[in-house]
């Protein structure tokens, strides 16, 4: 197995194998470091003496052993007696049923709850499970939240300080406890779909694990929360976002944008799923922000072709969103939908309001928004000052590609 190839299977599997090594040491800390060590080993190992016949399970033995050895290494002698017994619980884990007699899945599962204690702030939860679960770096949570990445960091060093200090149980909860803590376990499976989405760093501009782990989890709590509606006004909204993945990157990997795609490569069997939930769920009455933003991909996903999409309608949706959950975020694409439906100049006056609180400061989509805006009302040298501002405030290297292809569309017209 190449260098190569065990850098995928970290990106794979490391949110399941952390899950389990948790469970197993009772420690964050511990078992992040322990599932690094572990990799580190295998990348020496494998390339040279090939790679075990299960890896998942070679992982997560090794970084257990790792972790036998950090606990001796770090432990002072007058602290020795106490680490024995730790280091006794996890040598019989070690030495108990193979991996794939265990529900490590479940360990995900279990996971996510204990991120998404109430005993923990919202923001924290939210950060540690796609910090642990959706494997996601702490500056790519930031850009997520918004926030300074020594703040996220922070947030983090507390949350995992609180869960070991109030010895917050590993496990999911029981049936009367699971609605307090099923909206943050939803923001948090969005948010890992969001990050797979778009991603807010590297090359790939879509991260198609991230997407389908979110996917799997939405499915999970559709399970357990059956009667819940804005479980399955997620799930809608993941697959109806989802459907339109493989349009979304030409052959080199580049953005294509929503009104250039090819909408026959759309997959219709995910529409066809979403739209059923989606349905169910407006049968039911009140929907929320998981089923508004459903409901506005299912108005995208009914255009055979975009000049057929109804703006209007969606310009609508997104104003009664704003009413739920507001977001600048939310009135950014308010704007836009407002400017597809009455024309670039309503919107742009829109976005100024936006700007002129001072919310989306420095997001680099509320630049790409404006310069688009610009180019849409022929405004081009104003879009080009944008389009270069979007730029200089970041975004993955797709993005930025689109982004530098239309500043020079631009640039020619001037």
């Amino acid at each position: 197995m190449t260098p190569e190839q065990i850098a995928a299977l970290f990106r794979d599997q490391s949110g399941a194998i952390l899950a389990t090594l948790i469970r197993r040491l009772g420690d964050f800390e511990l078992a992040e470091d322990s599932l690094q060590e572990a990799f580190e080993a295998a990348i020496d190992q494998w390339p040279r003496d090939g790679a075990p016949e299960q890896p998942v399970a070679w992982l997560v033995q090794t970084a257990k052993h790792k972790a036998i050895d950090r606990l001796r290494r770090g432990s002072l002698y007058t602290e020795k007696l106490g680490k024995l017994v730790e280091i006794a619980e996890i040598e019989r884990a070690t030495h108990g049923p193979a991996l794939e007699d265990q529900p490590i899945q479940d360990d995900l599962l279990r996971l996510l709850f204990t991120c998404c204690h109430p005993a923990l702030a919202v923001d924290a939860q939210v950060a540690l499970a796609l910090r642990t679960l959706g494997g996601l770096t702490t500056e790519e949570i930031a850009r997520a939240f918004l926030v300074p990445v020594a703040t996220l960091a922070q947030r983090l060093v507390r949350a995992k300080k609180k869960i070991r200090d109030a010895a917050i149980p590993y496990r999911i909860p029981d049936p009367h406890e699971l609605p307090e803590r099923l909206d943050a376990v939803m923001a948090v499976v969005y948010l890992i779909f969001t990050e797979g989405h778009a991603a807010t760093q590297g090359d790939a501009p879509i991260r198609a694990d991230l997407c389908a782990e979110a996917i799997r989890l939405a499915r999970l709590l559709v399970r357990l929360f059956p009667g819940d509606a804005e479980a399955r006004g997620l799930l809608a909204l993941l697959l109806l976002t989802d459907a339109r993945r493989r349009a979304r990157l030409d052959a080199d990997g580049d953005v294509i944008p929503l009104d250039e795609q090819d909408r026959s490569v759309w997959d219709r069997k995910k529409i066809d799923e979403g739209s059923e939930l989606l349905d169910g769920v407006v049968r039911g009455g009140a929907l929320g922000a998981y089923s508004l933003q459903a409901a506005i991909a299912a108005v995208h996903a009914r255009a055979a072709h975009p000049d057929d999409t109804a703006w209007d309608e969606i310009a609508s949706i997104y104003g009664l969103l704003a009413r739920v959950t507001p977001s600048p975020v939310v009135e950014l694409n308010r704007a836009i939908a407002v400017a597809m439906a009455d024309g670039a100049e309503r919107g742009l006056t829109l976005l100024d309001e936006l700007e002129a609180r001072g919310q989306l400061e420095d997001y680099h989509l509320l630049a790409a928004a404006r310069a688009d805006l610009f180019r849409r009302a022929g405004r081009r040298e104003e879009a080009a000052a944008s389009y270069r501002r979007a730029l200089a405030l970041g975004g993955n290297e797709g993005e930025r590609r689109f982004l530098e292809r239309r500043l020079r569309e631009v640039r020619a017209k001037q």
